[in-house]
Formats: C-alpha cells, structure tokens, sequence
C-alpha cells in the first residue's frame, strides 16, 4: 500500500472516530439533560399542586373542592381531550418543554392518608379503590392549619408521554447531527485527500528520483516549492544530487589525472632505459633523468596516501608548543632553491614578537609547504611570493601566503578545496599537479582547529591563502 493511501486511511479513520464520538456524546448528554429536566419540571409541579391541595383542603375543611382545585391548576380534564391534545402536541415536539397549564396531559392521582384513591385525573382508578404503587412525583397534601398530611398527590405517575416525546425529539436531534455529520464527513474526506496527495507528492518524486539516479544514473533535481519539512528534504536531496555529481566528475577527473601522471613518467622511464640499452644514453644521464620520474611517482603516491588518510578521520596529531617564526623561517628556507630556480622572490614578513603555538610541526609544516609549492609553481619569473604571520586580538595567529601569479577565476574558487579539483585544468608538468595540495592543507589545518581561505581578485591578479590558527 503507498504512503499516500496509508494517510488517507489513517484521516478517514481519524474523521469517522470523531465524528461518531460526537455524535454519540451530542446524543447521550441532550437525554441526560432532558431527563433532568423533566424531572425537576415534574417535582416542580407536584409542589405547586400540593400547595394549592393544601390551601383547599384546609380552607373546606375536608376534600369537598378538590376538583376546583385541579381544575383551577388545570390538571381536570376529560380522557378524550387528553388524547386529542397529546395528539396536537406530538406534531409540535419543539414546544414541548415551553408548555401551558392547560396544554399539556400531565396525569395526577390524589390519595388519602391510608391510599384510597380520591382524585384520577385520567379517570383510569375510581373513587375510593385502594391505589396500586404508583410512580412519580409524591408529595404530602397538609391541613395548614394543623400541620398534618391529611393526603398524597402522585404528579405524572406515567411517563410515557414525556419519554415518547423525548425520544422523538431526540431521533430528530440525532438525524439533523447525522446530516450535518455526514457533510461534515465528506468536506474532510476531501481536505484529507488534497493534503495526503500535497504531503506525498514530494515523497513520490524523491522516490521517482532516486529510482532514476540508481538505474539510469540520472540526476534529476527536485522542484523546492515550500519552505517546510517536505521543502527541505527535496532541498537536501537536491545538494546530494549535486553533490554526487560533482565526485563523479572528480572521480572521472582523478582516472584521467593519474592515468596521465603515472602514463608520463613511465613512458620517460621506458625511453631512458631503452636509450641506455641500445647505447644512445650515458649512465649518468639515464640514472639522473630516471630519477627524477621516480621521484615525481613517489610525491604522487605520498600525496595519495595523505589524502586518504585526511578523508578517513586517521589523521594523527603529535601536538607540542613550537615557534610561529622558527616554522615560517624554516619552510621559506626549504622552498628557497625552488624559488631561484623559477626566478621567483620568496620573502618573509613577521613582526618582532610571536607567541608559541601548539601544533604538529611535521603536518603544519607539510600543509604550509603544498600552499608555498603551489603559489612558487603559479607565479611566473620576475614575480613574488610573500610569507607572512600575524598576531590577532582574538588570540588567533594569521599566517598567509600570498602571490602576484596567475590568480584564480571567480567561478573556481568555490571548489578550491575539493579534492582533485585544478583551476588550471591543462596538464602541464610545471603547473599541473593533481589538485590535491589544497584539500590536505584544510585537513591539517581543521584538525587544529584553525580555519583556511582563498581570497583572489581574478585572473592574473594573484592570489592569498590565509590560516587562521587559534593559540590554544
């Protein structure tokens, strides 16, 4: 079953358990109601007839206007009318709590002291007879004058008419609630169909997506169309897709990339060896020349092997305080016959005074040195390359290399640290390089906490790394 069908069922389920909860709750509480209701209506009837018995009976003397008096309070009153008017009255249930003293048939039995029937305003027990139990509302008819109960009055002793009304009124009640429940239901089985279909909708495309990316190697990115959870899934997959993209072109890039520095040095050493085989090369100048290749294959397997370990989190510091100036002064001397050799000015500006910094010199001075190598290899002769080191107020140390070279263009910066990624994308073996002397120094300098940038105005403009190395 899809996930959109599983939020539909679970909406409609929700929406039908509502709705017949409140349907049920309406229902039960209006008949709790009303049968308080009507009986406190009962009980206060029977104690307003009880008191006008009582002022009859006291003010005769005896029972002599008992049917005045239930005239008068209206409760006599002929079977046949009774009917007709219970009749009249089940047509217009609305008004049935709204009623008159001479509408309604509310039934009372008058008794004496010892149960002999006096009065039965339904006509159903004669004078005299002795009652049967009766129901309802009893209340105690007194002689005022003496403070004794000289009678019993029995106020709707039946309530058939009350409950049959009250059930009608209630069957009407439950069925206008059932209308208004069922539309009630369809409204909200529409909502919840458009939102099942607007919170899956995503859902399904991120799928499709990555159905498409898994079979056909396709990267389809997902329209963003809100800012919400779903919104930025798809913004997620979208950066992953991109992602992934952009480690397939490095990938095909590092194929091409080592394919051609292993292909150049090989076929150089072939040449060498077989020159010196068929007497066409010196000894010496074979060796000199074979050595060289070997030496370019052994940096690219060392830069291959740091790289791997930066990318697996089995990059190992051995931290000890050490000089800021003793390490910049050193690695401008170990790169200073490069940079004659190139014709190129590497010089070095630090102020007079620079604390201690804890650090791995061996790794610090390894991401310093591919920095200098890449700003000497870019800068072409004439040009300069300065090394400098400062001390911030945050109890941060910059250190930045800086170069009148070749600049970096606007668009590339942005990925100056990928790995294997080359701004200079030719394959020269001065300037080229596998592209991983960036992504090793941010390794470094990130696992001492530091941070690293590239600021360049542009092509032929130059360009400056910073670090950035906190003192503690």
């Amino acid at each position: 079953m899809s996930l959109r069908w599983r939020f539909l069922g679970a909406f409609i389920l929700l929406i039908l358990l509502v709705v017949s909860l409140s349907l049920g709750v309406g229902y039960y509480t209006t008949q709790a109601q009303l049968d308080t209701f009507i009986g406190e209506l009962s009980s206060d009837e029977a104690n307003e007839l009880a008191r006008k018995l009582s002022q009859a009976y006291t003010s005769s003397d005896g029972w002599e206007t008992l049917e005045a008096a239930l005239s008068e309070s209206g409760y006599l009153f002929e079977r046949g009318a009774e009917q007709e008017r219970a009749e009249e009255t089940e047509e217009k249930s609305s008004e049935l709590f709204h009623r008159e003293s001479d509408s309604d048939p509310i039934r009372v039995v008058i008794t004496d002291v010892d149960g002999y029937v006096l009065q039965d305003n339904f006509s159903e027990l004669q004078r005299g007879e002795a009652a049967p139990e009766l129901g309802g509302q009893r209340v105690d008819i007194f002689d005022l004058r003496t403070r004794q109960s000289v009678g019993y009055a029995y106020v709707d002793v039946n309530r058939e008419f009350w409950a049959t009304e009250s059930h009608g009124f209630l069957r009407n009640l439950l069925y206008t609630n059932t209308i208004g429940g069922l539309l009630t239901v369809a409204l909200a089985l529409l909502l919840a169909f458009w939102l099942a279909r607007r919170i899956t909708a995503p859902v399904t495309a991120l799928t499709q997506a990555a159905q498409s990316l898994v079979q056909r190697d396709d990267t389809v990115l997902l329209p963003v169309t809100s800012s919400d959870e779903l919104g930025q899934m798809s913004a997620a997959f979208n950066q992953m897709t991109t992602d992934l993209q952009t480690q397939r072109d490095l990938r095909q890039r590092l194929l091409n990339d080592i394919s051609h520095e292993l292909n150049t040095p090989l076929s150089v050493i072939r040449l060498e060896a077989h020159g010196l085989r068929q007497g066409l090369q010196t000894p010496a100048r074979a060796a000199g020349q074979i050595i060289q290749e070997v030496k370019l294959l052994r940096n690219l397997a060392r830069d291959l092997n740091w790289l791997a370990e930066t990318e697996s989190d089995e990059l190992r510091l051995s931290i000890e305080p050490y000089l800021i100036h003793q390490l910049l002064t050193a690695e401008v001397e170990r790169w200073q016959p490069q940079a004659q050799i190139g014709q190129v000015t590497l010089s070095l500006q630090l102020p007079p005074e620079l604390p201690e910094l804890n650090l791995d010199r061996m790794r610090m001075s390894q991401a310093l040195g591919n920095v200098i190598h890449n700003a000497l290899q870019h800068t072409e002769a004439g040009g300069r390359v300065t090394v400098a080191a400062t001390m911030e107020k945050q109890g941060v140390v910059d250190i930045s290399v800086r170069d009148d070279g070749a600049g970096i263009d606007a668009a590339d910066l942005p990925h100056i640290f990928s790995r294997l990624y080359r701004a200079d994308q030719s394959r020269n073996r001065r300037t080229g390089g596998m592209g991983l002397g960036l992504t090793i120094a941010r390794a470094i300098v990130e696992a001492h906490n530091g941070t690293i940038g590239v600021t360049s105005n542009g092509l032929g403009q130059g360009t400056t790394v910073r670090f950035d190395l906190p003192l503690r």
